[in-house]
């Protein structure tokens, strides 16, 4: 197993990181607690680059390592679509070091703009309106205002808005669950300016379609996902920069590498739009290509992913959260929606055996 840090990081949660509403041990795991006892070879480091047709995986190291089987499950990045400035001029949230930045830029500014009243410093922005800037901006509202009283600023002096390109926020919900989100974050201080594209970045001048410029010395860039380049340049069969994968998550171009999560695109049987780059179809794709490489080695039946959707939850904040759950997609909002996001993430660390990590 290589991985570039010696945890396992629990990205679905690492909006409450940087809000300041849990500590780091609490999203950030060690793989050497979760594979103890295991027959598991931990390396810490990055992964460079890899060759199918070599069969080689080059780390930061300086080591190559060889395969009989591989699982690519490198994810993804940030994806600024060639904005000018934008991803020069903005913090990403991948990572619990991201995390933590965001957490003590946003609190140094509140602190600055206690000295200087500088509007800049009051303003922040949170570029994407998808689950992570939606869940990101409800944990601003909810914590920042503690730090803003410890510096002596009125939280109401804050201008903390959303700038998404497409015409709605968390546009994988129904309407109405939607507009209880938006009204929700409203109520606490959140402008949403949806239907506008950022168009460039200089400084901190934030530029817009309709020619509307913000000035925020805070810009957390959530809009979008790229593929890695490592992936496209490993020699594997890729579709816009990611690894097409069979039924068994096998490559196409190479039966010997199976490819999960955001590192691969995967179809339905019947074709149409590709599996979403979520963490539960993770999680799904991670659980059969363990037992794929099993089968595979031992000459059995390979089973096929047909991944369960369990629904869509996103925080608000401590206090709320809007939801659809199950097979026929109910809708919860409200503390049954927030309860619901509670028990989602316990019963992914109870299966990781990774509980403890609550203690924080």
């Amino acid at each position: 197993m290589v991985n570039q840090f010696p945890t396992h990081q629990i990205i679905t949660e690492l909006h409450r990181l940087a809000g300041g509403s849990i500590s780091e041990q609490a999203v950030s795991i060690p793989l050497e607690k979760l594979f103890k006892g295991k027959d598991i070879d931990l390396v810490i480091s990055k992964v460079e680059s890899f060759s199918v047709d070599n069969k080689e995986v080059k780390l930061a190291n300086g080591s190559t390592l060889s395969y009989d089987a591989l699982v690519v499950a490198l994810g993804s990045q940030t994806g600024f679509f060639g904005i000018p400035g934008l991803e020069e001029n903005s913090m990403v949230l991948k990572s619990v070091n991201d995390a933590n930045k965001i957490y003590k830029h946003i609190e140094d500014r509140i602190r600055e703009y206690s000295q200087t009243n500088n509007e800049a410093d009051a303003t922040i922005v949170i570029g994407g309106g998808g689950l992570t800037g939606v869940e990101l901006i409800g944990e601003i509202v909810d914590h920042f205002p503690k730090i803003a009283k410890k510096f002596g600023v009125d939280f109401k002096d804050l201008k903390i808005k959303l700038v998404e390109a497409g015409p709605k926020i968390l546009p994988v919900l129904p309407d109405h669950l939607i507009e209880r989100a938006m009204t929700s974050l409203e109520a606490r201080g959140v402008e949403f300016l949806t239907g506008l594209p950022v168009t460039g970045v200089k400084g901190n001048q934030i530029e817009l379609k309709d020619g509307q410029t913000i000035t925020a010395n805070t810009l957390v860039w959530t809009g979008g996902v790229a593929a890695l380049p490592i992936v496209g340049e490993s020699g594997l069969e890729v579709d816009r920069g990611k690894a097409t994968v069979n039924e068994y998550l096998q490559s196409k171009s190479h039966k010997d590498v199976f490819v999960v999560g955001d590192s691969a695109v995967a179809f339905p049987p019947e074709g149409g739009r590709p599996y979403a780059p979520t963490a539960q179809n993770a999680w799904q794709m991670g659980e059969l290509v363990g037992y794929n490489l099993y089968a595979a080695f031992e000459g059995k039946k390979l089973e096929e992913f047909s991944p369960v959707n369990s629904g869509t939850l996103a925080s608000l904040g401590r206090k709320d959260a809007v939801a659809t759950v199950g097979a026929n997609n109910t809708s919860l909002k409200g503390l049954p929606a927030t309860l619901m996001k509670e028990a989602s993430n316990v019963r992914y660390l109870s299966h990781i055996k990774a509980l403890f990590s609550l203690a924080y």
